[in-house]
């Protein structure tokens, strides 16, 4: 078999020609894309005013969101009854009872010995007595008088009534021509005169019973103005026996016992441990925006329980107004005197507002300023802000939602207009 012989032994191997054109192309391509995209970078660097390192930085995300502008402040747990008592009158006090003293309403507290009054009262009921004897002399007198004005009406009848039958007795006569003229006028005279008597008796009766009832009215004024005399005399009396008007426990006992003291003198205070609110000092820089019946919250062990601002006072004092909470519902357990509390008032609630956290830059050019970092590079960008809390700051202009602002002190810019953050 005849084996037949390739053309392996006439290949020549050659290299392949090289494109340097191409390498070199793809090569400038690509660093022209990077200082395209890096010349804006630049230019922003070589136009930086200052530089600082991220470390020394604070910074914060605009948010969107609901926005809630509070003021928390540590109050006082305060019994919401707590009074005061006085005395009544000017004597000598003997307390029942001691500071401490646990106490029951209308239990007898202290007692004010005062001699002058009780004498002033016995003497205003000896007066009244009296005039209670002058009344009933007067009514037993009016009823002789209304029985003698009586009498005379009956008198004054009886002669009308004997006037007018010799009347009619002589007209019969001087019809039959018995009597004379002068007899028959003479009848009639008499008539008229007991119609006349008799009328004018009983007007006198008349009056005189309203005069009489008059007199009765006007002694019995006397009577009720001196009851009441006596009675607000009465109730003075009464009322040297101090009693306790809530439930609680005794306070201070303002003076000593066996004591002089003087009328509407305070003399010791009953606190009523049943329910409590707390009072708290609020600066004066929020006195304006204080309302009552704005919703606060209540921090007690742990727990937050809602509360309702009740009373704000009206005047100013070391730069505070001073405010009571109440709580909304029942009053938590275990709640003590003095009490340090950490209490705050919700003093506006806004919803979908710009909003970002709270720092020093806020002090610096009034508030009006913040820089915004974007790839590395601080801008300054004007700023309106509106309501702050203690956390937030409401944003009302130059910022959206997502934007990094510093928020640490601004005052080493120097009020530059762009800063490079180094990493």
């Amino acid at each position: 078999m005849t084996k037949i012989s390739d053309t392996s032994g006439q290949d020549v191997v050659r290299a392949p020609k090289k494109k340097p054109w191409l390498k070199w192309g793809i090569s400038g391509a690509v660093v022209a894309a990077f200082i395209a995209s890096a010349i804006p970078m630049l230019v922003t660097w070589s136009s930086a005013e200052a530089a600082v390192e991220s470390s020394e930085l604070r910074f914060a995300t605009v948010e969107q969101g609901n926005f809630t502008r509070d003021v928390s402040i540590q109050g006082k747990v305060v019994a919401a009854v707590s009074p005061t008592l006085y005395a009544p009158a000017e004597g000598v006090i003997t307390y029942h009872v001691g500071a401490g003293d646990a106490v029951e309403q209308g239990q007898a507290l202290a007692t004010i010995e005062s001699p002058e009054l009780k004498s002033k009262l016995e003497q205003e009921q000896a007066s009244l007595a009296s005039l209670k004897m002058e009344l009933d002399r007067q009514r037993i007198n009016s009823k002789k008088a209304a029985l003698e004005n009586q009498k005379l009406v009956d008198l004054a009848h009886v002669t009308l009534t004997a006037a007018d039958r010799e009347k009619r007795r002589a007209d019969r006569a001087w019809e039959k021509q018995a009597i004379s003229e002068i007899d028959y006028e003479q009848a009639q005279d008499e008539l008229n005169n007991a119609q006349v008597v008799y009328q004018h008796a009983v007007q006198d009766a008349k009056l005189n019973s309203e005069s009489l009832a008059f007199d009765i009215q006007s002694l019995q004024l006397k009577v009720d103005r001196q009851q009441l005399l006596v009675n607000e005399l009465q109730r003075q009396v009464n009322g040297l026996t101090i009693v306790s008007p809530v439930s609680g426990i005794v306070g201070n006992l303002e003076v000593d016992q066996k004591n002089q003291v003087a009328k509407n003198q305070a003399v010791l205070g009953v606190v009523d441990l049943s329910e409590f609110e707390v009072e708290l000092g609020i600066p004066e820089s929020y006195a304006d925006d204080l309302a009552i019946g704005m919703a606060a919250e209540i921090n007690y062990n742990g727990q937050l329980h809602s509360a309702t601002l009740v009373a704000v006072s009206p005047e100013i004092r070391n730069n505070e107004v001073i405010g009571t909470l109440r709580f909304s519902n029942e009053t938590p357990a275990g709640l003590r005197q003095n009490q340090r509390l950490t209490s705050r008032i919700i003093l506006d609630q806004k919803d979908d507002v710009l909003t970002l956290q709270r720092g020093p830059f806020l002090q610096n050019q009034g508030g009006r300023v913040a820089y915004v970092v974007t790839d590395g590079i601080a801008l300054k960008t004007p700023i309106q802000t509106g309501a702050s809390s203690l956390s937030k700051v409401e944003i009302i202009s130059g910022l959206t939602a997502g934007d990094r602002v510093i928020i640490s002190d601004t005052q080493s810019f120097n009020g530059a207009e762009s800063v490079v953050i180094n990493q």
